[in-house]
């Protein structure tokens, strides 16, 4: 970005034709009144999870941190003098700047924050005043919402959830007037900008059902199949639930056992396998592991039966069954991703408790046991809001995939949401072409009784590590399971937190190694070992707290696959002949990656 002294300077705050700028803007609002209006004529905001509902939990919430601190006043009044202080100070410095004085600034953006890296918004006074006022009022309000004492702790929870969602949304960076690269983009296009930005929100509302559907990629930049999801194979299983890929073999000897991946239900299987440079499923593959992964339905009403016991038996339990086919070998490794390792772990409790010895060793990335320490999802989940979306799932028969993404962009508003706006609505851009944002928005449907099941016993209840759930007739219990486990969680998860998967490593009754990756979610998890990219830690042993864990953890620069492919292959016995899929016992029913996860929402 250059600076904006090199941009023109007498140019570049001038506008260049102010009659086709005005213009412009008068057709920015004829199009915004009819994109609204369209918008508005769709069944929107009525079901949970929506801006109504959430604004309206909001007041709640706020209303209850407030009566905390007027029960002590004068604690309020002296935040509320800290706050006046701060701009006082800030309008001080912001008038000797103005007259050509330097000054160091009251308030600063943390590293990494790049909603301000535009040169102006230190050099111009206008841009850097507002910067600083909304970076201390943010870090006020905060502040105050820490520091309020009386709460229960999901109130507070909430609170510092919503206080966050605000601080975020109102960043002057999210407005026209006050974002410098937005105004000089209008100034110099006459407004163009901003009419390219109206149409991109009319064609996002477009498609939108319910809540706006911000387009995080251009879509038609890639193609299940063509350039996501290469990876060789052949579909050789599937049911009503899923197809079962085994992947072509690329080494002249394969481990004897083979690997099964249960990746997540509540999205599409290719985040394991995105482009070759960065396919978990490739590097797998290429280590000489025969792969299989299962690639769940996107199921419609016609499935709003399903249970989560459907997902063990006819999921992981038959496919499986499909693997020992293939291959003919009896006890498998097996791993799952996020809800994919939840299923996981319930169905080697389940098998636990029914004395069968069905798994060698079983891998969880980013996966939860119990779910106390689950991060900000946890604000979805009460009983008014999962009653309201029983209601709802009941009425469809499962539970649109763009509401379940649309909660996980609010769990990052800052990444997820607001560059998008600005870059898509304000400078009028089409959004940069991204496999992982492309798999983001493929987003699955989920079918109403097992989302119904996964959200109340696990999330909302914590059943299955206190040991009170069932499946099939037997209490779940994963003390009983006594393989070797890897457990990975990531050090930025706002889905799976560290915290939550570590209290869940310490459930099982047999060796664990717990390993922790830098990043979150996905990106700490598809980390090839080529791009020497993030970090890891491991520790021989676990720790009651992940803080106790980290004293004595050892960080490797990089990816931990290779750490993990060491383990595997502990465990995965002699080196045989490779195994082409259609040679075993299941054939071929068609190449890779399958049909199911070419259907969308």
């Amino acid at each position: 970005m250059q600076k904006s002294t090199d941009q023109n300077p007498n140019g570049a705050w001038r506008v260049a034709d102010p009659t086709l700028l005005t213009q412009n803007l008068l057709k920015v609002f004829e199009e915004g009144n009819k994109a609204m209006a369209g918008y508005m004529a769709k069944p929107n905001g009525a079901g949970p999870m929506s801006l109504a509902k959430d604004t309206q939990e909001a007041g709640r919430v706020f209303g209850e941190v407030m009566q905390q601190w007027m029960r002590e006043p004068h604690k309020l009044a002296q935040a509320q003098t800290e706050l006046m202080q701060g701009y006082m100070e800030l309008w001080s410095r912001s008038m000797r700047k103005m007259m050509g004085e330097t000054v160091e600034p009251i308030a600063t953006p943390e590293p990494g924050d790049n909603r301000f890296k535009d040169a102006d918004w230190s050099e111009n006074p206008f841009f850097d005043f507002w910067k600083q006022v909304y970076l201390l009022t943010s870090k006020w309000a905060e502040k105050l919402v820490d520091e309020t004492e009386g709460l229960d702790p999901k109130t507070k929870h909430k609170a510092e959830f919503f206080i966050r969602q605000i601080v975020t949304a109102t960043s002057p960076s999210n407005f026209p007037m006050t974002n410098p690269e937005v105004m000089r983009e209008t100034f110099q296009s006459n407004g163009e900008n901003l009419l390219r930005g109206m149409q991109n929100l009319s064609t996002d509302m477009a498609k939108s059902n319910g809540s706006l559907q911000i387009s995080q990629t251009d879509t038609t930049a890639f193609e299940v199949g063509r350039n996501v999801a290469t990876t060789p194979g052949k579909v050789v299983f599937q049911n009503e639930l899923l197809q079962l890929i085994q992947y072509t073999p690329t080494t002249p000897k394969v481990h004897e056992v083979p690997l099964l991946i249960v990746p997540p239900w509540i999205n599409k299987f290719y985040i394991l396998d995105l482009q070759p440079a960065k396919s978990f499923v490739k590097y797998a593959v290429d280590q000489g592991f025969t792969v299989f992964i299962v690639s769940w339905v996107n199921p419609d009403g016609r499935l709003s039966h399903k249970s989560f016991e459907d997902y063990m038996r006819e999921g992981i339990l038959a496919a499986s069954d499909a693997v020992t086919k293939a291959t003919g070998v009896e006890k498998i490794n097996i791993l799952g991703y996020c809800v994919g390792g939840t299923l996981l772990g319930t169905t080697l409790a389940y098998l636990a408790g029914k004395g069968i010895d069905r798994y060698t060793s079983a891998t969880f990335l980013a996966a939860q046991m119990d779910f106390s320490k689950a991060g900000d999802l946890l604000v979805f989940i009460d009983d008014a809001q999962l009653k309201a979306m029983e209601e709802m799932m009941t009425e469809r028969g499962y539970l649109d995939g763009s509401a379940m993404a649309n909660v996980f962009n609010m769990l990052r508003p800052r990444d997820l949401i607001w560059p998008y706006i600005v870059n898509n609505y304000m400078l009028g851009k089409k959004p940069f072409p991204f496999d992982l944002l492309f798999w983001n928005q493929d987003s699955t449907r989920m079918p109403a009784a097992n989302h119904n099941f996964y959200l109340r016993e696990f999330y909302h209840e914590n059943k299955f590590s206190r040991g009170l759930m069932e499946l099939g007739g037997v209490r779940l219990d994963l003390k009983r399971v006594k393989i070797p486990v890897y457990e990975l969680a990531t050090r930025e998860d706002h889905i799976a937190p560290a915290k939550s998967v570590l209290v869940g490593a310490q459930l099982f009754g047999g060796p664990v190694r717990y390993v922790m990756a830098g990043s979150g979610h996905i990106a700490g998890v598809v980390n090839p070992p080529e791009k020497v990219k993030y970090q890891h830690w491991t520790n021989e042993r676990l720790a009651p707290t992940l803080e106790r864990w980290l004293e004595t953890a050892q960080e490797h620069p990089g990816s931990w696959w290779p750490d993990w492919v060491k383990w595997l292959s502990a465990q995965s016995g002699d080196k045989v002949g490779p195994r082409i899929p259609g040679d075993g016992d299941l054939s071929v029913i068609e190449d890779a990656p399958g049909s199911y996860v070419k259907v969308s929402s």
